[in-house]
């Protein structure tokens, strides 16, 4: 005979309860979502948000594939699933024209749960924040995502947070949208940006010097250096390169302001890095720009594991609640890994908790009592748990 889910049994919560439970207190404060003239919403906001996360959490390929697992999975239908289910044009209307400013609530209030548990590493390098951007493929069918004839591709720019791993700022443009101009708005006074190649600018490492604006950017190699100063390296150190410089040929490229650019070697690659941080040592501007390859491994882990890239939306609302959804879904998971690991997020960790899930399932963790719902279960385990 299955076992009814008891919540305030603290052993027998399912793992699923416990990965998604943030996110209801993430919803306290928020502004509630109304249907549209006088038809009833056919899925709440909670529900919508909970298929989201299951959505990315389990791999599904796209929203027809997620529809018929919220049908035909014993899992999806009875925990996920609205108690009526969902049709095509419900759960579409849903993603493409409503839900947005809810979605970005719960993302900003998961944000701030993960910032202040996650540990905070390489605090002696400042408040680093790597900043980049990826590319999209569209389909022909989105005109408003332009960027070159017979191809369309949406781009988000996301500035991450190296010290705890975790996304903070999330933007969403066209293809050709350029990325210079979202350094000042990602960074927020005294963190820094570490940026690739595709960020020098030296008329902006003028203007982001004014501002105050803390930068690591990698330059190209050829680019002209006019030393004014030179800094004293070690020589037993990967730095081989420390000065004041100004940068570029000429008067209509150079640099009006001096800046400090550091050159270090790693297996055989050379790297300049130009920068207005004057307090650490080269040896920590190198350690510092060696992290912004967590940027790039997190976009990787994002598009192959959560699969965020396989569109479900068309519209640039719709695409956006996609993306918000798996940054959402992202950040429960290193909540998760966190308190129950002491860890970062990992796929052996979701692949675990995907079986424990499936494990559960069978045993009949899953068994809802008459007259209740999910959401109502869970906030009966954060009240037991308070």
């Amino acid at each position: 005979m299955p076992r009814t889910f008891d919540p305030f049994k603290k052993h027998e919560t399912p793992k699923f309860f416990s990965l998604y439970q943030p996110a209801l207190g993430a919803m306290s404060q928020m502004l509630e979502l109304d249907a549209k003239g006088n038809r009833p919403l056919q899925m709440s906001f909670e529900e919508h948000l909970r298929a989201l996360v299951f959505f990315h959490l389990e791999e599904h390929h796209s929203a027809r594939h997620l529809l018929q697992v919220l049908e035909q999975d014993d899992f999806a239908r009875s925990v996920i699933a609205p108690e009526n289910g969902i049709k095509k044009s419900s759960f579409s209307e849903a993603t493409n024209s409503r839900g947005l400013e809810q979605f970005m609530h719960v993302y900003q209030n998961l944000q701030a749960q993960a910032a202040g548990s996650l540990p905070k590493q390489h605090g002696e390098l400042g408040n680093l924040m790597g900043i980049d951007g990826s590319l999209i493929d569209a389909t022909l069918s989105m005109h408003w995502a332009d960027y070159r004839k017979k191809s369309k591709k949406a781009k988000v720019h996301v500035g991450f947070d190296l010290n705890q791993a975790i996304p903070r700022k999330i933007y969403l443009t066209d293809g050709n949208g350029a990325e210079r101009p979202f350094v000042s708005l990602i960074l927020a006074e005294g963190q820094t940006g570490v940026m690739d190649r595709g960020y020098q600018s030296h008329e902006h490492f003028d203007q982001w010097q004014r501002d105050g604006t803390l930068f690591m950017c990698r330059i190209k190699a050829g680019t002209k250096k006019t030393i004014i100063k030179k800094n004293s390296i070690d020589p037993d150190s990967i730095v081989f390169f420390d000065a004041i410089v100004i940068l570029g040929a000429t008067e209509i490229n150079q640099t009006k302001e001096t800046l400090r650019l550091v050159g270090y070697e790693v297996d055989r690659v050379k790297y300049w890095i130009a920068t207005d941080r004057y307090d650490l040592s080269a040896e920590q501007i190198a350690a510092a720009y060696k992290l912004r390859w967590d940027i790039e491994n997190f976009f990787a882990w994002w598009k192959r594991h959560l699969k965020v890239y396989h569109l479900i939306a068309r519209s640039e609302h719709g695409l956006m609640v996609q993306i918000l959804a798996g940054l959402i879904t992202y950040l429960l998971l290193a909540i998760y890994c966190h308190r129950e690991f002491n860890e970062r997020v990992s796929i052996q960790r979701v692949r675990q908790l995907r079986i424990t899930i499936q494990n559960e399932l069978r045993a009949g963790f899953y068994a809802k009592p008459p007259d209740s719902n999910f959401k109502e279960l869970l906030l009966r385990e954060v009240d037991a748990k308070t």
